[in-house]
């Protein structure tokens, strides 16, 4: 099923809410309108922000332009105008880490000699070449006989070898053998090797294999650690640059297809010592990139870009955009034999009107240049790479004159040369990649301490004060901020049930158009004319509602029915909706949201922002004692939302606190969300901003505490317990170490409602009745 056709079937699903005395008690909450709204409410606030969220990709086109400050009075100018621009699209790739110094090794690689073959007038070897600590370029060199009239990288689609681009392996029709046709015409050719999409290698045999591609299973820990699958393999192709650069004065040139495209592409946006670029079966409209496989997910990218905005940091050198089809992928390996939890998304080859339409906006933006930008729209030949009209333009642009040799004969192999091991060579390019993640997964905790190094902990004012950029920081950078909600609050409410100790209201409350928060307040009936008091927000966890906190109807062994028992002690509860309900029809909001520079809990944080803002005006509400207690993907939320929303005067974290980036990028333990099906768990750089310490240290000082079951499969205790002594060590650090507590229970992942009742009475002042 496609991604609409998920959305709208979890749309048109009707569920009948179970509240007992629902039919018969309608009655709202004195001071709101009435709750008309039936059916599911979680599905309807789902398809509500995914309409919002859609309005919001449509209307990137023009908020870019905010982030762009073109000076066309000359090229140089314009050059060091979009500089700022450059090296943001630098760092949302990941491409940011010190390259290794440039070489190339003709050495033997696994005993395989690096002369490979030879064609008419030319040599073949394979070689590497190192790009970062520990992570190395391989693929073939096509070395003409005569000095190289420009140096080029060629880039394969992922699915394709280098070999097959070279015309020393079947695979690739002869027509699209761009390298071997380059090297024809007189240039040094390097073509790289890309991660494919099977799933061979994804996951680790101790633990859990999956049906991720390469490239997603690479892509889900470096995106948590700033990097990028992109990124990495750009830093592959500029390692080539800085060689040719170092061996010579011929001009240098890109051209790729498909993802071999994507990485030509943005390898020449980053670096302006690539003189002329080629762009095969990857440029198009970037709005629905959130249909696209995962792995091209880039955090922020249609805040400042779209495939036209790129090509703006290309100009005034060459671009060629040909028109070829797009590599056909219908999703992910199947799943089988235990092997799942890969994203759906899927690559469709769009109308030439699309591809015309992008260009000439990328040539609009460029067209006060003078002289003017090149941006070249070409076609390919029945739809494959490198057409002679595509490869002419592209020689042209590197300075190449003459008209294109004809074809010659294939390349053929050395006598007894048995040729590359591609599987071989593959598994080192993923082991290499996956090794330097958890390197740098093991260095975060420095990368962090470095970036905290302008808190200043010398009192707590001090650390209030100078956190506050980290609060931003956090808001902006890796949650995302929307703004501020301008409408009514317009709240509307529907009595639900009516229990012996307090009763039960449905309330919906508008923060944008077609977004809305809901939730269930429990209010105990003993409350005093006039009273005011504290309130315990309960927050579900994954595919969770409501009800399953705070609905008398309902007991789910995980909840304990805490919001119930709250109630019963006399606490306001209030139960909120989050929008984490419904499969891929919630985690398509974060594919949706991610390009947008921002998330899911973008969205979740302006609703507890409202549903703050509602409570806070109820006469029966103390606005000073509004907790938090969370559970599961609820834990997360009382993580980041209090990090954020200083309204809420404690925070409850239940069954989740853990060593969150060893959760997200560790390929060596059960736990980690690489093998899941949660593909949605990853923050863009979070590892080297904020782990779990760190969001309780923008808590401070007000109370926090963990709830923790030591049968817990979130995490082992070891994990919680390392984690948690950060955050005490700071409070203790401030002189509230009273104000922080954890408890271990004999349990699972649940609610214990013991030692967070007794700290929630103390901390809330409400006696235990």
């Amino acid at each position: 099923m496609n991604w609409d056709g998920i959305c709208v079937a979890f749309v048109l699903v009707v569920v009948v809410l179970g509240f007992a005395g629902k039919a018969a008690a309608q009655t709202p909450l004195p001071g709101t309108g009435p709750l008309a709204m039936e059916g599911d409410l979680a599905a309807a606030m789902v398809a509500g922000i995914d309409a919002f969220l859609m309005r919001g990709l449509g209307a990137s086109l023009e908020r870019r332009q905010e982030h762009w400050q073109r000076d066309f009075s000359s090229p140089e100018a314009y050059a060091a105008s979009v500089a700022p621009n450059r090296e943001r699209l630098r760092v949302i790739i990941g491409a940011v880490d010190e390259r290794a110094p440039a070489a190339l090794q003709f050495a033997e690689i696994c005993s395989l000699p690096a002369r490979l073959a030879e064609g008419p007038g030319y040599e073949l070897f394979a070689v590497r070449w190192p790009v970062l600590g520990g992570v190395h370029g391989e693929g073939l060199l096509l070395e003409p006989d005569d000095p190289p009239v420009a140096n080029v990288v060629a880039l394969p689609d992922c699915d394709w070898s280098p070999e097959m681009l070279a015309g020393l392996a079947e695979g690739v029709p002869e027509s699209a053998q761009f390298a071997r046709r380059l090297v024809e015409n007189g240039c040094r050719v390097l073509v790289p090797v890309l991660l494919d999409r099977r799933d061979t290698y994804s996951g680790h045999p101790d633990v859990r294999m999956t049906n991720q591609p390469h490239r997603e299973f690479v892509y889900r820990a470096a995106f948590e650690m700033g990097r990028h699958i992109i990124g990495y393999e750009v830093q592959k192709v500029l390692a080539c640059v800085d060689w040719f650069e170092a061996s010579g004065d011929a001009p240098i040139g890109v051209i790729g297809y498909g993802e071999g495209g994507l990485t030509a592409f943005y390898a020449a946006a980053v670096d302006t010592r690539i003189a002329a670029a080629v762009v095969s079966g990857y440029f198009q409209p970037r709005e629905r990139v959130w249909r696209e496989p995962i792995y091209r997910n880039v955090w922020a990218l249609l805040d400042q870009f779209g495939d036209a905005e790129i090509a703006g940091l290309v100009v005034p050198r060459t671009l060629i955009v040909e028109a070829a089809g797009h590599p056909e992928v219908a999703g992910p390996p199947k799943p089988r034999d235990g092997r799942s939890g890969a994203a759906p998304g899927v690559i469709v080859t769009p109308a030439f009107s699309e591809v015309e339409r992008e260009v000439e906006r990328a040539r609009a933006l460029a067209a006060p240049l003078a002289p003017p930008a090149t941006v070249l729209l070409t076609r390919g030949r029945d739809g494959l790479p490198g057409s002679d009209e595509t490869l002419v333009a592209f020689l042209q642009a590197l300075g190449c004159k003459g008209s294109l040799q004809p074809m010659g004969a294939p390349p053929h192999a050395e006598e007894g040369q048995g040729g590359v091991d591609a599987g071989a060579r593959m598994k080192r390019q993923f082991d290499e990649l996956i090794e330097h993640t958890q390197y740098l997964m093991r260095e975060s905790p420095t990368a962090r301490a470095q970036f905290w190094a302008k808190a200043d902990a010398a009192s707590l004012e001090t650390w209030r004060q100078s956190t506050q950029w980290y609060r931003d920081y956090l808001w902006d950078e890796v949650i995302g901020r929307f703004p501020a909600p301008e409408m009514p609050l317009n709240a509307r409410t529907r009595q639900a049930f009516d229990e012996p100790a307090y009763t039960g209201y449905e309330v919906v409350i508008d923060v944008y158009p077609d977004v809305f928060a809901y939730g269930i307040l429990l209010l105990p009936k003993d409350l005093a004319e006039g009273e005011r008091r504290p309130v315990v927000v309960c927050q579900h966890g994954l595919e969770g509602t409501p009800n399953k906190a705070a609905d008398p109807t309902v007991n789910e062994p995980a909840y304990n029915q805490y919001g119930c028992r709250l109630a019963e002690r006399g606490f306001i509860v209030y139960a909120p909706q989050n929008p984490y309900i419904g499969g891929d029809a919630f985690r398509v909001l974060q594919r949706k949201a991610n390009p947008l520079k921002k998330s899911l809990f973008a969205v979740i944080v302006r609703q507890h922002q409202r549903t703050l803002e509602w409570l806070k005006q109820q006469p029966f509400v103390d606005p000073d004692r509004i907790a938090l207690y969370g559970i599961s993907y609820g834990g997360k939320t009382a993580m980041r939302v209090p990090a954020l929303l200083e309204d809420y005067c404690l925070s409850i974290c239940s069954a989740d606190f853990n060593e969150w980036i060893w959760k997200n990028v560790s390929n060596r333990h059960g736990y980690s969300y690489l093998f899941t099906g949660e593909y949605e768990m990853f923050e863009f750089n979070l590892g080297n901003t904020f782990n779990y310490a760190e969001l309780s240290w923008l808590i401070l000082p007000r109370p926090f505490m963990v709830e923790r079951g030591h049968h817990d499969g979130v995490a082992p205790d070891e994990w919680v317990a390392y984690e948690y002594a950060r955050t005490r060590r700071q409070y203790v650090r401030f002189g509230v170490g009273d104000r922080t507590e954890i408890e271990f229970f004999d349990g699972p992942h649940s609610i214990h409602g013991v030692g967070t009742f007794a700290f929630l009475h103390r901390r809330l002042g409400w006696p235990v009745q």
